[in-house]
């Protein structure tokens, strides 16, 4: 496991001083996935080196495993290679020099005491074979592809059999295709292997796509965590719902802050009166931000008879494969519509648009 507890981090200079991580808390369960996912400088690679004991916070406390690694309050500082941790870095930091074998047996040479060679080599021909790169023990590792880099680079932060897995986007390397294969792999083998594991990445698609749970960063904190499902679905801040995802963002007042049955309020907007599922409790005339998904927009038979329905007119089409994106303009307000192809429509067409008031959130802006 690994809990961190109000951690804060300022990086100082002799002119400048940066306060990159603001009280963050976050606890990852023995082998979970947990990815810390935000845009660049918001403090989730300072995060996780804190915690490889790369970096020394200001305050807070790290615990990694059942040890506690790191208090400011009691003086306490454990040295990185005194930390029950494997890492792997964005560069992937393999040594030119050796030779795949040789770089995966570097970590477990340097242990104190020593194991024996024998044990080394099963050791190292036990993980290489988990990383499908046993064939390739005796090459050169600058030989290798990109993909088999990650793959060694994994191969020798696995070597020492640690408690945690630290990884620092180290899939940005690789291309599209490469990339794609690589999320399915390294999620595998850490869950088959139940290691506790935590991710930093700015890739939404990684987040989504392999995490247990996902801490949401900006400018040092955590703004949301939650599953994926509730990280995309049940986004509850502004800036969560347009890092992840496309999203339509329509500027209103509350109109009946009260909720109906269906626990929904009435928000008055420029396209209309929109019914709302909310993030927080609202006054009658607070100022809001309904969001909503273009994929959760739908075309509607044009009864007239329920809430959240609008007349629009096409302004755009884009066939992308899979969907057609569309921009559908609501009086003054563009409104972004993926649809399932085939789509019969075309663009300067009248259309009527129904957003499912379950799928429109209210939040604070």
């Amino acid at each position: 496991m690994i809990r961190i507890k109000n951690l804060d981090m300022t990086y100082r200079s002799v002119n400048n001083e940066h306060h990159a991580v603001r009280g963050v808390s976050l606890a990852v369960e023995t082998g979970q996935f947990y990815t810390l996912l935000g845009p660049s400088g918001c403090g989730k690679t300072t995060t996780l080196r804190c915690v490889a004991g790369l970096e020394e916070p200001d305050s807070g406390t790290i615990e990694v495993g059942d040890e506690l690694v790191y208090s400011s309050d009691a003086g306490l500082w454990t040295d990185p290679f005194n930390r029950d941790i494997g890492m792997v870095f964005q560069s992937y930091a393999i040594w030119p020099h050796m030779t795949v074998f040789d770089n995966v047996a570097f970590p477990l040479r340097q242990m104190k005491p020593r194991p024996a060679r024998s044990e080394i080599h099963e050791r190292v021909m036990r993980v290489l074979s988990l990383v499908q790169l046993d064939e390739l023990a005796d090459r050169p590792a600058p030989f290798l592809s990109g993909g088999q880099q990650q793959r060694l680079a994994l191969a020798r932060a696995l070597v020492r059999e640690p408690k945690v897995l630290l990884l620092d986007e180290p899939l940005s390397n690789l291309d599209a295709k490469l990339r794609d294969e690589m999320r399915t792999e390294l999620r595998d083998l850490v869950k088959r292997l139940n290691l506790t594991t935590l991710f930093v990445t700015h890739e939404q698609i990684e987040a989504l796509t392999m995490s247990d749970r996902i801490g949401v960063m900006k400018d040092g904190k955590i703004v949301q965590e939650g599953t994926p499902a509730e990280i995309y679905g049940k986004p509850s801040h502004p800036f969560v719902a347009d890092f992840i995802g496309k999203t339509n963002f329509v500027k209103g007042k509350v109109s009946t802050a009260g909720r109906d049955a269906d626990g929904l309020i009435s928000v008055d907007t420029e396209i209309g009166v929109l019914q709302s599922r909310i993030t927080d409790e609202f006054s009658d005339g607070d100022d809001v931000l309904v969001v909503i998904r273009p994929e959760c927009i739908e075309l509607d038979s044009g009864a007239g008879s329920c809430s959240n329905v609008f007349e629009g007119t096409v302004g755009s089409l884009s066939f992308l494969g899979n969907l057609v994106d569309c921009a559908v303009n609501v009086g003054e307000q563009a409104l972004q519509v993926q649809l399932v192809p085939p789509v019969a429509i075309q663009t300067g067409a009248v259309v009527q648009l129904y957003l499912p008031p379950d799928s429109c959130i209210a939040m604070r802006g």
